[in-house]
């Protein structure tokens, strides 16, 4: 019997049972030294600290370019240009309202009807001339009253003091008692008060009757009637009856600005011009100036009289008054619409080159002339300032500000 194992019938013929050589053959991993894994962990960190270093400058690039973006969106665009040379000043211009030397309303000094009036809107009249008459019949009747009163007053009076001056002398005789005596004597003394009561009282209607007729109180001319016939007429100023204006001489007043306040002096000849008479001057006198600058406009008001004994000038006209004034040096002309109203005082923008770009720079200054559209400036501003033309009203000083040129896109440096 053989000890041979015998062959499995289900095993293939190729298939053959693994042998411990097949094992043995596997090829072995080298094992890996600390060195050399550290060295991989220091590459690995050198790769992350790269990658986010790249992050970091990256994300900072980006807020410095939104920063700067941002600054420049912020910054307002403003229009310039450069201020304009004016002509030389010797004199300056300045509008003054023509009034009459004497104004005047007439009132009613007493209650009435009106009877007639005399003179119409347009009549010159001389001082005394009769205006209008009032009829006033119940003051008539307390006249006649008051005259009355007062003769029963002085007979009364004269009855009194008779009684008194008999008792005087009978009382040295012990006729009458002392005491009658004073009471006449002291009868005497009031019933003469009495009379210079009603005296006072009677005087007070006459002079409320000689009201009655209106007279002009001055040289003048009528320049409106505002009552008719028949009209009832209440004293006091509830009602204007006439209104009167003596024109011989106008007054023109007028307000200096501040800053030639001390060129101006009583008596100097002023020229005054008037729309209605063009090419032909007038000749006024400087008599007074209020000795006070208002504290609101910054101002000094004059009067300037004018002679007008033909009446060529009426009053309420405007009038063009020409002051000569010391030469002030150069002067520029700018449009109001750029000069800035603040608390510091009056301003215009300017624009300025600096190391952050073009930045805004405040000037104070002070104007002459001012016709509404254009200011001239006599201090404060020099050749080649580029003026900012409608400046924002949140404008600062050393605030960046974008320059455009007027038919221009904005401009993105600085400014010629």
């Amino acid at each position: 019997m053989s000890n041979e194992p015998k062959p499995n019938p289900q095993q293939s013929p190729q298939q053959k049972p693994h042998s411990s050589e097949a094992h043995e053959s596997a090829p072995e991993h080298e094992a890996i030294s600390p060195r050399k894994a550290l060295a991989g962990v220091g590459v690995l960190a050198a790769v992350a600290i790269v990658l986010a270093a790249a992050g970091i400058l990256r994300r900072s690039h980006a807020d410095t370019v939104l920063a700067r973006d941002t600054q420049e969106t912020a910054a307002p665009t403003v229009s310039v240009a450069p201020a304009k040379p004016g002509a030389p000043v010797d004199e300056f211009v300045l509008p003054g309202n023509v009034t009459a030397y004497t104004d005047a309303p007439i009132y009613a000094r007493t209650d009435g009807y009106l009877v007639h009036w005399y003179y119409d809107i347009g009549t010159r009249v001389k001082k005394g001339d009769l205006l209008a008459v009032i009829a006033t019949p119940e003051l008539d009747q307390q006249l006649a009253q008051a005259e009355a009163d007062l003769n029963t007053a002085i007979t009364n009076a004269n009855n009194a003091k008779v009684q008194a001056e008999r008792y005087k002398g009978l009382v040295d005789s012990d006729a009458v008692s002392k005491f009658d005596t004073d009471t006449y004597v002291t009868q005497a003394a009031s019933t003469s008060s009495a009379v210079k009561s009603a005296e006072a009282n009677v005087q007070r209607l006459k002079e409320l009757q000689s009201f009655e007729k209106v007279y002009a109180p001055f040289d003048g001319v009528v320049t409106a009637r505002n009552v008719d016939t028949g009209q009832l007429i209440n004293q006091g100023a509830g009602t204007e009856m006439f209104h009167m204006q003596a024109l011989q001489t106008l007054r023109v007043y007028t307000n200096v600005p501040q800053l030639y306040s001390q060129s101006v002096k009583r008596g100097m000849k002023i020229a005054l011009t008037f729309p209605e008479h063009p090419g032909e001057t007038f000749e006024g006198t400087l008599v007074r100036t209020a000795d006070a600058i208002d504290p609101v406009s910054r101002t000094l008001l004059v009067e300037i009289d004018v002679p007008n004994r033909d009446g060529q000038l009426l009053p309420g006209a405007l009038a063009e008054v020409h002051f000569k004034t010391p030469n002030m040096g150069q002067t520029y002309i700018v449009p109001t619409a750029a000069l800035i109203f603040r608390k510091e005082g009056l301003e215009v923008g300017t624009v300025a080159n600096s190391n952050g770009g073009t930045v805004a720079h405040l000037v104070h200054i002070i104007i002459g002339e001012d016709d509404g559209a254009t200011a001239q400036v006599v201090h404060g501003l020099n050749a080649g300032d580029q003026v900012i033309q409608d400046p924002p009203d949140s404008l600062i000083e050393g605030e960046k500000v974008t320059v455009v040129k007027p038919g221009s896109g904005a401009d993105s440096g600085g400014f010629e």
